[in-house]
């Protein structure tokens, strides 16, 4: 029909997902920044991110990142001189080495943790238990079919 205007389309699923996680990150990001944890990049914490408890390989760090192992060891290069992470021996292979933590990684992670809390708490008491939930157990049961590092 001439002249009518057109309905905008509604967001689709994944940029719907993708604007919480967002608005997290930002916050998170603020608070480290002002707990002084200011030299580091997005980039970078997205990889710190996909750290395990017990390290990662780097190979399954670059992979989980959707990042080239080039760019994921540069990533880690900077990381370690700045003492977010360090590189230890893989006690199951001797020649391969795990990324882990180190203690500034993990002093940012005592900012972090509680901030991610404190925005779920938000979402939660916005979303009502209920929904809460639901979002909670669809979210976890999507991992099923879309993380393969799950």
């Amino acid at each position: 029909m001439p002249g009518a205007e057109e309905q905008p389309q509604p967001m689709n699923v994944g940029v719907l997902m993708f604007i919480p996680y967002r608005a997290m990150e930002n916050r998170i990001f603020a608070a480290l920044v002002a707990a002084g944890f200011d030299d580091f990049t997005l980039a970078q914490a997205r990889l710190v991110q996909r750290l395990g408890p017990d390290g990662t390989r780097l190979t399954e760090l670059a992979e989980a990142a959707q990042v080239t192992k080039q760019t994921a060891s540069h990533l880690v290069d900077q990381l370690e001189k700045t003492g977010y992470v360090r590189r230890t021996p893989d006690p199951s292979d001797g020649r391969a080495r795990l990324i882990r933590a180190a203690e500034r990684g993990l002093a940012a992670k005592r900012i972090a943790d509680p901030v991610a809390a404190e925005v779920e708490a938000e979402w939660r008491a916005h979303l009502g238990e209920r929904l809460y939930g639901q979002l909670r157990e669809g979210l976890t049961r999507l991992r099923e079919i879309t993380d393969p590092y799950a």
